[in-house]
């Protein structure tokens, strides 16, 4: 569909013009929007809307109330019953900096660069709210940033700034000695380049400063972007005391798929079953002997006041009636997996770590109480918050808008971006999971590990939701396990048209202990261990395809068939 353009802001974007947003340090000066980064034609007409960006922290896709039997979640269920609801929203690296890099950038991580939660430059990359702010919006950013450096320094593109150091701190006196409490220390907050010490749970502390910048300090003769990043539910979730207790008597189920048996190791790589003994693990969870249903009662209460900061903003935006003007969203920079397959945290490619929560409210715009079956990711965040600016989209973004689809004027079939490439890149502070690499397609994943001596992974998730069933080796799915391992790595080419994969620097060894009495390392597949001297010894060099399947179950020596001779071959290798 051919949208009207907006010629005055596209030729606005055009120039080349400074932003005048305050510099950080160790920074270069700010980024121009030159050609290539100026939103291109696409855009549409009208007046712009007010956007809330609320994203929280490792919240699982299930973590709300409407779908968790239990949870007290008013504030988020009654955006999802008067807005849209995306239950196949997914990240496409399940990481913190990564993942916000991508929001921030709409450019996956091969291309940003932000490859893991060590020290990643900025310096190169030009975010969103850049685009906002020259084309007339107020913008203020509250909360968790978490990449570039390790300050909590102001960032091109906002007027209000109010952030933290790294993973910040629920509470004020939270990781300091008694001796400091009682010189008078607290952590830290930096207000606009100034250093401001916390006075309460951040949830509520970043809501206040938000609220006042809503209520007071925003110039209302422009549209505002509002990005509310909080740091829950992020491990060690830990609410406030009004919610210390709530959910006692919540019963827990944690999945099946975290029991250590035959069954559910079975087709797992190695890795995953060695991981449940770590920090990681099931087992050994952030190297505690605490029961994950009581790690899982307070992830849920840490939500709570995660609604409460919601549910101030939106009778903000009722109350000054700005409702039918305002587009909200509602999203987490990754998944959480809270026993499946033996596994906490996010990183791997399974559904529960990949997978996020999103809903989106602009009662002006998008349908009431929908759910919208589309793919969106996390690429899609930045062209979308454009096109509702009434911009076009930057040629540097890989996603695209979601409002066609989340309005009705496509259906989620033709809007879907296609394959959905997973990449997450391995890191010594936390190396129990390694480089993975998947892509799904028409609900068949494909996972690889990079340097790792373990297994592939594929799985039907039409009838196998919840990834127990390993079909790589299953002669029934040859072609499309071939199909797809080549479809990924095409498609894991960076902007260059080069495949790499990065690393940081190693200053240590990392968080690698394990619990002295939990499971010992896995062993290798039984089909690994074979007798010396086989004729197939060196078939694994070649492709796979069906030729090569027969021999491999024969035992026979392969060689791929050359174009005037056969498959195989009488003699073997010297």
């Amino acid at each position: 569909m051919t949208r009207p353009r907006s010629t005055l802001r596209t030729a606005a974007f055009a120039a080349c013009v400074l932003l005048t947003t305050a510099a950080w340090a160790g920074s270069p000066p700010a980024p121009r929007l030159d050609d290539r980064q100026a939103p291109q034609a696409g855009a549409r007409a009208g007046k712009p809307m007010n956007i809330v960006f609320v994203l929280v922290d490792d919240l699982r896709y299930d973590a709300m109330g409407f779908l968790k039997p239990g949870l007290k979640t008013p504030n988020i269920d009654r955006l999802a019953k008067e807005g849209v609801y995306f239950p196949n929203a997914v990240v496409t690296s399940s990481l913190c900096s990564p993942s916000r890099a991508t929001i921030l950038t709409g450019q996956s991580t091969r291309n940003h660069g932000v490859v893991d939660n060590h020290d990643s430059s900025e310096a190169h990359l030009t975010f969103f709210p850049a685009y906002l702010q020259q084309a007339g919006y107020q913008t203020g950013f509250f909360g968790k940033w978490h990449m570039g450096a390790d300050t909590d320094a102001p960032r091109p593109g906002f007027d209000r700034w109010v952030s933290f150091k790294g993973q910040g701190t629920y509470f004020p006196t939270d990781l300091l000695s008694p001796e400091r409490i009682a010189a008078g220390e607290r952590q830290l907050l930096n207000v606009d380049g100034k250093k401001v010490k916390q006075t309460g749970y951040i949830t509520d502390e970043l809501t206040d400063y938000a609220m006042t910048w809503l209520e007071k300090d925003r110039d209302r003769s422009k549209p505002f972007f509002l990005y509310l990043s909080h740091k829950a539910v992020h491990s060690d979730p830990a609410p406030p005391e009004r919610y210390k207790t709530q959910y006692s008597d919540l019963k827990i189920e944690l999945p099946d798929t975290m029991a250590n048996t035959p069954e559910n190791n079975a087709g797992k790589p190695m890795w995953v079953r060695n991981q449940r003994n770590s920090w990681h693990g099931a087992d050994f969870p952030y190297h505690t002997d605490r029961s994950m249903t009581e790690q899982v009662r307070d992830y849920y209460r840490t939500l709570s006041p995660v609604d409460d900061s919601l549910g101030r903003i939106m009778a903000y935006l009722r109350k000054n009636k700005l409702d039918q003007n305002t587009m909200v969203v509602f999203y987490s920079d990754n998944g959480f997996l809270i026993g499946e397959h033996g596994l906490i945290d996010k990183r791997n490619a399974y559904e529960p770590s990949v997978r996020v929560p999103m809903v989106v409210w602009a009662p002006g715009m998008l349908p009431k109480g929908v759910t919208n079956p589309a793919v969106v990711r996390n690429l899609d965040l930045a062209p979308t918050f454009l096109d509702v600016a009434r911009l076009g989209k930057p040629a540097q973004m890989e996603g695209k808008s979601l409002l066609p689809v989340a309005e009705g004027k496509v259906d989620e079939k033709a809007w879907n971006a296609g394959d959905f490439i997973y990449e997450y890149y391995w890191e010594w502070s936390f190396p129990q999971t390694p480089t993975t690499f998947a892509i799904q397609r028409d609900r068949v994943k494909y996972i690889q590990y990079h340097g790792v001596w373990d297994i592939e992974e594929l799985y039907d998730l039409k009838t196998d939701p919840d990834e127990r069933k390993n079909l790589i080796n299953d002669p029934a799915w040859l072609e499309t396990k071939i199909t797809l391992r080549k479809a990924l790595y095409e498609q894991l080419a960076n902007n260059k048209g080069q495949h790499v994969v990065p690393f940081s620097e190693k200053t240590s060894a990392g968080l690698v202990h394990r619990k002295i009495d939990g499971s010992r390392a896995a062993d290798f597949p039984d089909g690994w261990y074979v007798e010396p001297n086989l004729p197939s010894k060196m078939n694994g060099l070649f492709p796979d395809n069906s030729e090569k399947q027969e021999a491999e179950k024969q035992r026979r020596f392969y060689r791929p068939r050359r174009p005037e001779g056969p498959a195989t071959s009488p003699g073997e290798p010297k």
